[in-house]
């Protein structure tokens, strides 16, 4: 089947471009496109071009896949200066998305209508690139330079209705079939003898001096670290200081740069790892899904609350069970503020708000969730309390109920040994806060039935999260992880460094947030519970010393304005505190640990590569099945720089060989116990291989 296809209508071309799913602009559909004008270019009975797409949306991007191939003509570029240059009017007809490429073949047409649902945007940005067929030239011509610049460096699409009020778009398409209005636009177009109308002649209004440095100031917080945005923000310079053309090369060149960097192809590689993740070995894709229409969340707290509303939000009913009617109301309250929250940020509506809150029942009965299609338990993080719990699901819950729960370390399989139907049994943890975070770690436990995972999946992205499967362990992938992170950064206080600078270093690195403000955030008595839960911790009075500490002395972090920080009155910023310092040059004297001053590099890869190692181990027993689903998990759940790829891309990327030596040296500097070198590290490693080629 041929993808790009041509018609005529009277005194029009059509051009239709059919490449499911998304009419990506591959190689192929690049050449049909040009051949197509082409065509309709030499005909004399042809006076107007329209451009359509078919199936769901308008020209989605570039075909992503091809970055990583030598590039193949036609180049968008080109496509897009045959379609400007062309003598008879080309109409862009849009619907769904116009984004990346797709939005650059538009504003290289002549007009342009579209659907009012319809959206435009470059999201390049989000892959470590910048618009590279034109677009940064484009876009500040048509909108000016600051909106133009918020729209790339932001990645976030516009919608139909602002764009053509900003000009983008002609015409809005309302009482009409999309391709029928364009056909009545180009119609006019033509009776009006208005000819080609041409975005490259437009010139970019004038800014103000020092706009662009202001404008660097004004980002810098979110684009630390980041190669592109800084690269749009030279091309749109360029927009005003050079002739069009010479400002496209230049552009072009820095396309081609960010494209070879190694942010770029971390940033793609998450792109499509967090696609293969809903593939999970040994599950059908075509495994049948259980119905899930009502929720029942056990345990109104933080979590309990953020769960509910994450399945509100998503149009599910809810109940949410508590043993406490004080708890109940504090979680009903907390709901409503989260729904205020996103009315007052204009994601929701008051009838959004009002519909949900109409879907959610709060009681302390059990017998009042025994019809659910899915239970979430989200109850304090302590075997015995989850057991009984389950134990009393299993005996009001219907049969097919999947029973899940929220732990976020403890065994799935001894949890499921509370109940009679182990095979409805799973893990969903979600992270905090559950209403925002985008990770849900779905855990698989030995009975788990396959059509209770596929359900898992599909809910995540019902909830618009990102739901990766895995084994079942202490801590799962993601926690299980957290501990080397966690110990080291521990490790390295005794040590010498102080948690400012620990931090600062791999803030700087790319970190989300340091470990010791993130445990202040998260509150240190909970990791404390944690390992008092714990019978296999190793005998090394170092081991989260300094954790333990703290919490013995009653500062669990933000919520009671002490931590490894000190936090002033209803600020979250942390504060050194010389008392915690001081506690920890004591303790690393009775523990006869000698302290120094720490390079930066030792910070990073102490911290790095514990994380490294304990994925590689967890790939070994096949607790995840992919290096790829490891890197989400770290991605989406803990703050691990995107365009870094995650850890196990991250070690790819460095050379597996280079980790394996440096995991040696730090074997043999501190020993076998934290250090010892897993055994497909070190096959790889002697082979030359990736993580990725598993």
């Amino acid at each position: 089947m041929n993808k790009v296809n041509i018609a005529f209508c009277d005194d029009l071309a059509i051009i239709t471009v059919d490449n499911p799913p998304v009419n990506a602009l591959s190689q192929s559909v690049r050449a049909g496109l040009v051949d197509a004008i082409e065509k309709a270019d030499g005909r004399r009975d042809v006076n107007a071009i329209v451009l359509v797409c078919a199936g769901r949306t308008f020209f989605a991007g570039s075909d992503i896949r091809e970055f990583s191939k030598p590039p193949q003509a036609p180049y968008l570029p080109m496509v897009i200066e045959r379609i400007e240059e062309n003598e008879k009017p080309i109409v862009a007809a849009i619907h769904g998305t116009a984004l990346g490429g797709g939005f650059e073949i538009a504003l290289g047409c002549h007009y342009r209508v579209a659907l009012s649902d319809a959206q435009v945007g470059f999201p390049e940005v989000t892959l470590g690139l910048l618009p590279g067929a034109t677009g940064t030239q484009r876009l500040p011509r048509l909108i000016g330079v600051e909106h133009a610049l918020d729209i790339m460096i932001s990645g976030k699409p516009m919608d139909a209705v602002t764009a053509e009020a900003e000009g983008v778009i002609d015409q809005l398409i309302e009482d009409e079939n999309l391709l029928d209005g364009a056909i009545t636009f180009a119609h006019k177009v033509v009776a009006k003898s208005l000819g080609p109308r041409r975005v490259r002649d437009l010139t970019v209004e004038p800014i103000a001096f020092g706009f662009f440095d202001n404008y660097r100031k004004k980002i810098k917080r979110k684009t630390r670290g980041l190669i592109s945005p800084e690269k749009i923000i030279r091309c749109v310079e360029a927009s005003i200081g050079m002739p069009f053309d010479e400002a496209a090369a230049q552009e072009r060149i820095f396309f081609n740069e960010c494209k070879a960097s190694s942010q770029s192809k971390a940033l793609r590689h998450i792109f499509f790892a967090e696609r293969v993740v809903a593939k999970v070995p040994g599950v059908s894709v075509e495994a049948s899904q259980r119905e899930v229409n009502r929720v029942a969340v056990i345990g109104a707290g933080t979590m309990g609350a953020g769960i509910a509303y994450s399945c509100l939000a998503a149009g599910l009913e809810v109940a949410m069970l508590d043993n406490e009617n004080s708890g109940l109301e504090r979680g009903r309250d907390a709901i409503a503020g989260f729904y205020e929250h996103d009315v007052s940020r204009s994601r929701i509506d008051d009838s959004n708000m009002v519909n949900g809150l109409a879907r959610l029942e709060t009681t302390q009965d059990y017998d009042a969730v025994a019809d659910v299609d899915l239970v979430i338990e989200a109850v304090f993080e302590n075997m015995a309390i989850k057991e009984e719990v389950f134990r009393k699901l299993d005996s009001v819950c219907r049969p097919g109920t999947i029973l899940a729960t929220n732990t976020s370390t403890l065994d799935i399989d001894r949890i499921a040994a509370a109940t009679e139907r182990r095979e409805d049994v799973i893990g969903l943890h979600f992270f905090s806060p559950a209403h925002i975070m985008r990770l849900l770690e779905i855990v698989r436990g030995a009975k788990t039935a396959d059509d209770v995972i596929a359900t898992a999946l599909a809910l995540a992205k019902k909830l618009q999260k990102v739901g990766v499967v895995v084994g079942n362990c202490f801590g799962f992938v993601g926690n299980r992880m957290l501990y080397g992170y966690g110990r080291e950064s521990q490790f390295l206080l005794l040590e010498g460094a102080p948690a400012e600078q620990i931090d600062g270093v791999l803030q700087e690195w790319g970190m989300a947030m340091g470990p010791h403000a993130v445990g202040d955030l998260a509150g240190l008595d909970v990791g404390y519970k944690v390992r008092q839960e714990r019978t296999d911790l190793p005998d090394d009075p170092r081991f989260y010393r300094v954790g333990d500490l703290l919490v013995e002395a009653g500062r669990f972090g933000q919520k009671t304005g002490k931590g490894i920080y000190l936090y002033e009155r209803g600020s979250r910023a942390p504060i050194p505190d010389s008392e915690v310092q001081a506690m920890i040059v004591r303790e690393a004297k009775l523990l006869g640990v000698e302290q120094r001053e720490i390079g930066a590099e030792e910070i990073i890869q102490r911290c790095i590569y514990a994380l490294i190692i304990e994925g590689a181990r967890i790939l070994e027993e096949g607790v995840s099945p992919r290096s790829a689903d490891i890197d989400v998990i770290w991605t989406n759940g803990y703050g691990f720089p995107r365009h870094r790829g995650g850890p196990m891309h991250y070690a790819d990327e460095i050379g597996v060989q280079r980790v394996y030596e440096i995991v040696c040296e730090f074997r043999d500097r501190f020993g076998e116990v934290y250090w010892e070198v897993p055994k497909l590290l070190e096959e790889l490693a002697s082979n030359g291989g990736k993580f990725s080629e598993l």
